[in-house]
């Protein structure tokens, strides 16, 4: 499709297929419509198959880390096959591809972990051994600095498939992101949540990223117009952090950015696999500094840490 002959209301999104993934990307349609004055039905949404979809028979983190919920999708904005890409902005390489770039996040969501469970009311009640069933290394190692008798289980799937889990008594419990409960319409599933101050979301989490081609000025301008620049400046202290880090997810790394009034405050760790060690941080100043005090929060952490940390003890 021609630059010239584009229009917003003909904007084709690119994303996952999964039922959380056409929850965001309707979202990001809707707030186009809105923000441009057009029925956003207009708008094509492409669904793309990505290997993380594919990959269902092992960790991500054994198949290359990540970048697997997104490569596909990214492939084809830079062939010009989708003109924006819907992301979960957790999924994101810490660097992106030449040419790409986020110009727009919508509002965040509210950032906690929810823990689910048919056989306890929180994560301290579950029984000596329970089963918890997890993706995330992330997750995992902060359960097992907080409960490390707990037998720690992989689970894939989108979140009907891991809720099913728990009611087939195949896990106790699991712990999946708050936010994407609520975009399904599914909170009711959370049986507690789990505070920041105890357990560090990741770098994203409930954040939805719009990617662009740096060299696309018209949908550049359209994004602009449902920018929420307070998640956005978060968002890049964030990645900052993570990116100084070299973060993936084969490393257990957490981080959060607040934003009030016209302050920062960032709080970042970084966990050993086994949650035997861990190191904190936190850093606060002006959301003109973001993504400084990110990078600076990062490098002290891998210094603290070592080259060998992320090996295990």
């Amino acid at each position: 499709m021609a630059q010239s002959s584009r229009t917003t209301a003909s904007l084709r999104i690119g994303t996952r297929g999964s039922p959380l993934a056409l929850a965001q990307a309707n979202m990001v349609r809707d707030a186009l419509g809105e923000a441009h004055g057009f029925d956003p039905s207009g708008i094509e949404i492409v669904v793309i198959r990505t290997s993380g979809d594919r990959i269902q028979d092992r960790p991500l983190s054994e198949s290359g880390g990540k970048g697997l919920f997104t490569k596909e999708i990214e492939d084809a904005l830079l062939k010009r096959e989708i003109d924006l890409a819907v992301h979960s902005a957790k999924d994101l390489t810490t660097l992106l591809p030449p040419g790409l770039i986020l110009p727009a996040c919508l509002p965040r969501e509210d950032v906690r972990d929810a823990f689910i469970s048919r056989k306890a009311a929180n994560l301290a009640a579950l029984p000596k051994g329970a089963r918890l069933g997890t993706a995330s290394l992330r997750r995992a190692a902060q359960v097992k600095r907080l409960r490390p008798d707990l037998a720690i289980v992989p689970l894939r799937g989108n979140v009907e498939t891991r809720l099913r889990k728990l009611d087939d008594g195949t896990m106790d419990a699991t712990i999946l992101a708050f936010a994407g409960l609520k975009r399904l319409g599914r909170a009711d599933a959370a049986t507690a949540l789990l505070e920041p101050q105890d357990f560090l979301p990741a770098v994203g989490q409930g954040a939805i990223a719009m990617q662009a081609r740096e060299d696309d000025e018209l949908t550049r301008e359209a994004l602009a117009a449902i920018n929420h620049p307070a998640t956005a400046t978060a968002l890049a202290a964030e990645r900052a952090f993570l990116e100084m880090l070299d973060g993936s997810c084969r490393t257990p790394i957490a981080g959060h950015a607040v934003i009030v009034n016209d302050r920062l405050r960032l709080r970042g760790m970084i966990i050993r696999p086994d949650g035997s060690e861990a190191h904190e941080t936190a850093r606060e100043g002006h959301v003109r500094e973001a993504a400084a005090l990110g990078a600076d929060a990062g490098r002290e952490l891998k210094a603290k840490g070592g080259p060998d940390f992320f090996k295990g003890p």
